[in-house]
């Protein structure tokens, strides 16, 4: 039951999508109708499996670095209101730079290829991370703290046993946002560090195909770049709910 909404949703956009285009008489290099992008799924697979795991790659290595980088800045700008004010305001430079303005500058650093890519989904995924560690941190209840401080506990217990839980909610949240700016930067990146052949990733597809008209594989290419994103943030709810799940259930009863 909780699958058929969003299925039902699905299934009347695809007829909506292939009435507008059958009525209207739209040209497939302006907008394939959905068999046309099954069409170029199938007979491009090869090429975009290729090109789908090389994203896939590079998408989950930058979301996992912008995921201990983010929790351990975070827990740092914890530590006091000083450190906070120091270092914070320079962190939300890595959410107002637009990426696609420093993406070059990634591909003379790194070189052209999947470390640029990684280097460019870090900067665009961490933010979220940082931010909500930092919330979450600060949201430990002060009774606890007191207690802690009672028991003259030091400061990496105190951060490992009271914020670091206290914060975790706040935490998967950051990694749920975090998951999906993740395939954005990194195809982002792909349109300027990414390269052609046969070793292309998908934002290098993307940026073929609208180059030879074949906005059907354009359409196919940013379908499973969606897909990519989905899985991941599913990946991320179903840990979240791992860790959590016990916790709600008890505050409910």
């Amino acid at each position: 039951m909780r699958l058929l909404p969003p299925v039902l949703v699905v299934c009347l956009f695809l007829l909506v999508w292939s009435a507008v285009v059958q009525v209207f008489g739209i040209k497939e290099y302006l907008l394939p109708g959905p068999l046309d992008v099954l069409g170029a799924l199938r007979s491009d697979a090869d090429q975009l499996a290729s090109a789908t795991l090389r994203t896939a790659i590079s998408t989950v290595s930058g979301f996992l670095v912008a995921a201990v980088v983010g929790v351990v800045l975070g827990s740092v700008l914890g530590l006091n209101r000083w450190v906070e004010r120091g270092l914070y305001p320079p962190t939300l430079l890595l959410q107002m730079v637009p990426l696609i303005a420093i993406a070059p500058l990634f591909v003379v650093w790194f070189g052209f290829g999947a470390r640029s890519t990684i280097a460019a989904t870090v900067v665009v995924a961490v933010f979220p991370v940082i931010a909500n560690t930092l919330g979450g941190i600060r949201s430990a209840a002060p009774e606890h703290r007191e207690l802690f401080r009672l028991c003259e506990a030091g400061r990496w217990a105190t951060w490992w046993k009271l914020e670091l839980p206290s914060a975790t909610p706040s935490i998967i949240t950051g990694l749920r946002v975090a998951a999906g700016l993740s395939v954005i930067g990194a195809i982002t990146a792909e349109f300027v560090s990414g390269y052609t052949g046969e070793d292309a990733p998908l934002g290098a597809i993307i940026m073929g195909s609208v180059k030879t008209f074949r906005t059907d594989l354009m359409f196919a290419a940013v379908l499973i770049a969606s897909l990519v994103g989905f899985l991941l943030f599913g990946i991320v709810n179903l840990i979240g709910w791992l860790l959590l799940h016990r916790w709600y259930d008890t505050t409910r009863d």
